[in-house]
């Protein structure tokens, strides 16, 4: 297979990548609004079911805020709370309940040291680093390339340090499934929805997690695209 085959090969993969990051995107959103219109025999909120899955392991000095915006929850370990937005705070919905759950799952897996999650905290200060660092280092060490062999080293440098982003991405995946069961798991447990009910949430985090698959995805292809123009300059 020759240079040019390779390089439409690689970025048709890019190319698909990034149709799929896309689709997932769109996904997430419209599955959550669709079932942000379901309403749990329950009643209960997105905070309600946070708070109940937290009180049930314990972490009853996990706070929970609210914060603008949509799907921009989150779990804060430095801050020791649970961020919910506007859509899943004081939202009664089969959507807001699975993913207040979601990230109730995530203080659990902190309190109980997960391994995975770990890891990912472990490795974000040298991350944010190297995805700074990663594509500058890749086109100075290209474009100087002519100038010595050491300018192809900063390139792989910077191939390395793009592969730390793919790596932290790749950790995030077994952290967000986890997360995921936990919630099921509880919601189920604790009777927070019906058998329907758990479906319609299921459907909501499984859509949020193809993000991460997505976001993975795309992360490979560029690195594989990253490396092998790096190989080639190293060939000439």
């Amino acid at each position: 297979m020759n240079d040019y085959m390779i390089w439409n090969l690689l970025y048709l993969l890019v190319f698909l990548a990034v149709i799929f990051s896309l689709w997932a995107s769109f996904k997430v959103n419209s599955t959550f609004r669709k079932f942000s219109q379901e309403r749990p025999r329950s009643g209960m909120t997105g905070y309600d079911a946070a708070r109940q899955v937290l009180d049930a392991n314990g972490l009853q000095s996990v706070r929970i805020e609210r914060i603008a915006g949509e799907l921009t929850d989150h779990f804060d370990p430095r801050d020791n709370v649970i961020r919910l937005s506007d859509s899943v705070y004081g939202v009664a919905s089969t959507a807001a309940i699975g993913v207040a759950a979601h990230e109730a799952g995530h203080a659990i897996q902190y309190a109980q040291e997960y391994a995975p999650l770990k890891v990912r905290n472990a490795i974000v200060p040298i991350t944010n680093i190297g995805s700074r660092l990663a594509i500058p280092l890749v086109l100075l060490g290209i474009l100087f390339s002519g100038m010595g062999s050491i300018w192809i080293q900063v390139a792989y440098v910077g191939v390395a340090c793009f592969a730390l982003c793919v790596v932290f991405q790749l950790v995030t995946l077994p952290t967000e499934f986890n997360a995921s069961r936990r919630a099921m798991a509880a919601i189920e447990t604790r009777g927070m929805l019906t058998q329907q009910e758990l479906n319609s949430s299921r459907q909501v985090l499984t859509a949020a997690a193809m993000t991460y698959v997505a976001a993975l995805a795309v992360s490979i292809t560029q690195l594989l695209r990253l490396l092998w123009m790096v190989q080639r300059n190293d060939r000439r």
